[in-house]
């Protein structure tokens, strides 16, 4: 429960700065484009730092280098409501997206290496969950917060308060009570060799069309609620959220689903990639959301559109996790994810460039709900059977560090 919580004060401190959005870019200024490349600056940072992030953790302790990211994280989200500049700004958003960066290959490793197959479904899900939970009661706590004290407020007790969360996990990492999972006995294959794979291909296209439409929504989500649908920022903290709790509820339920599925004698190619193609397909529901003028039946489709994310993002990584094996997980989680979250470099960016040029968020859905039908292709057609790889058993990575 611990990483279930990290990882929903994760998405909280990612996702804080698209609910202070309009405050932010008052105060400095800053016009819809600029406000989309800082949007992309936590991503870009956080997708380069990716790959070396799962490289460390499958030679080092995970628990200690999550340990030491989560506290650089959550140092910048506090120091964020100190700043003075926009520059400055910018800095501690890429600075936030480097220490972040460790998190989703630790969870991977830690699953991989203490799940069955048959229980991964509800492991990643109860993960996803998290995630999805976090921007969900951010936009609660952010935007009441928000409300009653500022923006700078806001980050200065979300960052202090996340702090507490170090103390239990340092004591459940002093006393061993999360296997501390270090590099695995088994064949350990190389970067290059995980690359030469199709099937990785696909789960990297495959993440990086899911994210594309998350991250627009994360980062987006709140402007257009308050731009375009004229919410005011009470009905923004209460009414944004739905969405977000949709995903969390539907990723939980099909991660249940998928498990006792398998358990029962499924195939796991037909559960994992059924439920992806299902889950992304039916996220298109995004754009009638945004073409339908009513609000309420607006936000109905919307959450709609956000169930059916669930169905996709509870089977993401349980998919990855058997076709890497133990001894990849690290490594396969590092690259795919960092693929996968230049999505956050480019969904954030283009966004902000098209509400500037065209004045509405049309196109912008237009093009989420483009992008998830490529991903449900890739997890179709690219996605081979979902089975562990032989690996080669050469590492040809760096050597590892002298700790």
């Amino acid at each position: 429960m611990l990483l279930v919580l990290s990882v929903c004060i994760n998405y909280i401190d990612r996702g804080n700065l698209s609910i202070a959005g309009s405050d932010v870019a008052s105060e400095f200024n800053a016009n819809p484009q600029q406000m989309g490349k800082l949007y992309s600056a936590f991503f870009a940072s956080y997708a380069l730092c990716l790959v070396f992030s799962g490289w460390l953790i499958d030679r080092f302790n995970v628990n200690w280098l999550y340990a030491a990211g989560y506290l650089i994280w959550s140092g910048a989200t506090m120091v964020t409501g100190l700043v003075t500049g926009f520059e400055m700004l910018f800095v501690l958003r890429l600075i936030l997206g480097m220490a972040e960066s460790v998190a989703y290959p630790c969870y991977s490793k830690i699953i991989a290496g203490g799940f069955p197959e048959s229980q991964r479904g509800v492991a990643n899900s109860l993960i996803d969950a998290g995630s999805k939970a976090g921007p969900a009661l951010g936009v609660i706590i952010c935007g009441q917060l928000l409300a009653h004290y500022g923006w700078r407020t806001m980050f200065l007790l979300i960052g202090g308060v996340s702090m507490a969360w170090l103390i239990p996990w340092i004591y459940v990492a002093i006393n061993q009570k999360v296997q501390a999972v270090t590099a695995s006995s088994e064949p350990a294959p190389s970067m290059l060799e995980i690359l030469s794979k199709r099937t990785a291909w696909g789960t990297f296209i495959g993440l990086f069309c899911y994210n594309y439409t998350w991250y627009f929504l994360i980062t987006w989500l709140p402007s257009y609620l308050e731009k375009e649908r004229h919410y005011t920022k009470e009905m923004m903290a209460t009414f944004g959220s739905l969405p977000f709790w949709g995903v969390a509820i539907s990723s939980l339920c099909a991660g249940t689903l998928s498990d006792a599925l398998i358990r029962r004698g499924a195939s796991p190619t037909k559960v994992r990639k059924g439920f992806l193609v299902t889950g992304l397909s039916m996220t298109t529901l995004v754009l009638p959301a945004n073409l339908i003028k009513d609000q309420q039946i607006s936000m109905v489709i919307l959450i709609l559109a956000c169930l059916s994310m669930g169905l996709a993002s509870s089977n993401i990584w349980a998919l990855t996790q058997r076709l890497s094996g133990r001894a990849a997980a690290g490594k396969w989680t590092g690259l795919q994810n960092a693929f996968g979250n230049l999505a956050g470099i480019v969904a954030p960016w283009l966004t902000g460039w098209t509400v500037h040029t065209t004045g509405s968020f049309f196109f912008a859905f237009v093009v989420a709900a483009g992008i998830v039908i490529l991903g449900a292709m890739a997890y179709l057609w690219i996605v081979g059977d979902v089975e562990e790889i032989r690996w080669s058993g050469k590492d040809l990575s760096p050597p590892a560090l002298q700790a």
